[in-house]
C-alpha cells in the first residue's frame, strides 16, 4: 500500500567545501553521514556570507526578435555586486538520484528512483517525512497548493492531498486518487478513458487552474488531458516524433507548450466549448533535442518563452503583441553541455545542465526586453543537474530574493538563497549603453565553466 512515514529530522554540520573561483580547481567536499538516514547536510559558511563577485558574469545581447537581425553576443565585463548568493544546505542519500523537485505551501517534494517521496521543510531544510508507494521510478513532482501530483513507473498518476501546520511533526498526506483507473479482469469492459494510459513513461506534468486540467507528456509521443474533477482523460494528443521531454501551461489564456527530442516546441489550444485540442503554432530553431521550457511574463513587456536544448543553448522565442503567435529572439549561451530544466519568476530565468552549473540569468527591460545577462554560475554539483524549482523568498523583507532547490544526478539536493538587488532588476537597456553597441568580431568568448567539471574532462572522465 501507498503509505506515509513522518517524523524524522536530519542533523546538520559543517562542510570544508569552498566556492572555486576562475582559476583554481574544486576542492573537495567532505561529508559526513547522518545516522540512521545516511543523510547529510552540508553547510558551507564561507559561502553563505560570500558577495558573488568572483563567479561569472558573462552577458548577452540578442537581438530584436527579427529574421534578419543575428543574435549577439557582449564581452566579459566588471563582476557585478548587485546580486549575492549562497548555498544554505546540501542534503545527500545514497543511491537515490533526484529526478523532480516540487515547492507546496511550507514543505518541499523530492522525487528520485526510489519508492519514496520524501518531504521537506521549507526553510529548515529538515526531513518532514516520506511516502512510500508500490511504484518507484517518479519522475514527475507537480504541487498545486495542498494538492500534489505523482507520476509513476507503472504510468499512472496519484494525486495526494497534505496539510502541513506547526510543530514539524503535524504533516499529513492521504491518497485522493489514481488515474487512469486500477486495471480490469475484463479489460474489454472497460471504457475508453480508463483505457487510456500512457504506453510508456511520464515524463512531465502541467496543471491548468482555470479549467481543473492536468496534462501528462510521455516519452510515447502523446499528451494526455485528465480531467480531475470527473477523473477521466478527456483527450489523447499525438504530439510528437520522439518523446516529450516539457509542458508548460500559460495561465492566462490557456495556451500548452509542449518540447520533445524530435527538436521542435509546440503550441496547443482547447477548442472552445470542446474536450479536444488543437495545433496553433510549431516553434523550431535548432534540429537537437529541446530538454526543457521556462516562461516570464510581466505587465510592462512582451512575455518570453525559454526552452533549453542539447546543445547548451537557451532560445528565447518572444510574444507578438495582440497575436498567439511566437518570434526567435535570441540565444542565451554558457552553459557547455545539456540543458536539462528552467525555471523563471518575474524577470529572474534559472537555469541547470549536465555541466553541474546552475545558470543565473536576468531578463532586461524597457525597450531592451531581449537583453538578457547572466549574473551568476552556480557551481557545487558533482553531477548533471535534473530539477528546479524556485520561490520567493517569504522570510525577507528585501525584495527580489529567491530560495532555490535544485536536484541532480550526484543523489543530492542543494538549497540556495540568492538575492538580486531592486537597482539590478530596475536597469534598462537605456542605462546600460555599453551593452546595446558590441563589436561582434572583437568580442571573447565568456563562457564559464565549472571548474570541477574541467578537471574531470581533462582527467578523460566524462
Amino acid at each position: 500500500m501507498d503509505r506515509f512515514h513522518g517524523g524524522r529530522t536530519i542533523c546538520s554540520f559543517i562542510d570544508d567545501e569552498k566556492k572555486a573561483m576562475y582559476e583554481s580547481t574544486a576542492n573537495a567536499s567532505v561529508l559526513d553521514t547522518c545516522h540512521n538516514n545516511q543523510l547529510s547536510v552540508n553547510m558551507d559558511q564561507a559561502d553563505c556570507e560570500a558577495w558573488l563577485s568572483l563567479s561569472a558574469s558573462e552577458a548577452l545581447v540578442a537581438a530584436p526578435p527579427s529574421p534578419e537581425s543575428p543574435w549577439l553576443k557582449s564581452p566579459l565585463r566588471s563582476p557585478s555586486t548587485s546580486l549575492f548568493y549562497r548555498c544554505v544546505a546540501s542534503l545527500h542519500r545514497l543511491d537515490e538520484h533526484i529526478y523532480s523537485v516540487g515547492i507546496g505551501k511550507g514543505v518541499v517534494f523530492t522525487s528520485s528512483e526510489s519508492r519514496r517521496i520524501r518531504v521537506w521543510s521549507k526553510h529548515e531544510c529538515a526531513e518532514r517525512g516520506s511516502i512510500k508507494v508500490k511504484s518507484g521510478q517518479i519522475r514527475s513532482v507537480l504541487v498545486q497548493g495542498h494538492t500534489v501530483f505523482t507520476a509513476h513507473k507503472d504510468y499512472k498518476i496519484r494525486m495526494w492531498r497534505f496539510s502541513s501546520s506547526q510543530p514539524a511533526d503535524r504533516f499529513h498526506v492521504e491518497k485522493i486518487l489514481t488515474i487512469p483507473k486500477r486495471n480490469s479482469l475484463f479489460p474489454f469492459l472497460l471504457s475508453s478513458s480508463e483505457q487510456s494510459a500512457h504506453k510508456d513513461c511520464i515524463s512531465c506534468m502541467a496543471y491548468y487552474n482555470m479549467e481543473g486540467l492536468l496534462y501528462t507528456g510521455s516519452w510515447d509521443k502523446t499528451i494526455r488531458v485528465w480531467n480531475i474533477r470527473e477523473r477521466i482523460c478527456q483527450d489523447v494528443i499525438a504530439a510528437h516524433e520522439d518523446k516529450i521531454n516539457s509542458i508548460l501551461i500559460n495561465q492566462e489564456d490557456g495556451s500548452i507548450f509542449s518540447c520533445s527530442s524530435d527538436g521542435s516546441i509546440k503550441i496547443w489550444r482547447r477548442v472552445c466549448g470542446e474536450k479536444f485540442h488543437t495545433l496553433i503554432m510549431t516553434l523550431r530553431y535548432q534540429h537537437c533535442p529541446v530538454n526543457a521550457l521556462g516562461w516570464s511574463s510581466a505587465i510592462d513587456k512582451p512575455s518570453m518563452l525559454y526552452s533549453g536544448s542539447s546543445d547548451g543553448l537557451i532560445s528565447l522565442w518572444v510574444k507578438e503583441k495582440n497575436s498567439t503567435r511566437f518570434s526567435h529572439g535570441g540565444l542565451l549561451q554558457g552553459h557547455s553541455l545539456n540543458i536539462l530544466c528552467l525555471t523563471a519568476i518575474g524577470n529572474v530565468v534559472f537555469s541547470g545542465s549536465e555541466d553541474m552549473t546552475i545558470r543565473v540569468w536576468k531578463r532586461g527591460g524597457g525597450p531592451g526586453y531581449w537583453i538578457h545577462e547572466c549574473l551568476a554560475v552556480l557551481e557545487g554539483h558533482r553531477g548533471p543537474v535534473k530539477c528546479l524549482a524556485a520561490c520567493l523568498d517569504t522570510e525577507k523583507v528585501v525584495a527580489n530574493e529567491f530560495v532555490l532547490y535544485s536536484g541532480g544526478l550526484d543523489q543530492s539536493l542543494k538549497v540556495w538563497r540568492i538575492g538580486v538587488s531592486a537597482d539590478e532588476t530596475g536597469k534598462t537597456a537605456d542605462e546600460q549603453p555599453h551593452r546595446a553597441s558590441v563589436d561582434v568580431p572583437h568580442c571573447k568568448e565568456g563562457a564559464v565553466l565549472s571548474p570541477a567539471w574541467v578537471e574531470l574532462k581533462l582527467r578523460g572522465e566524462i
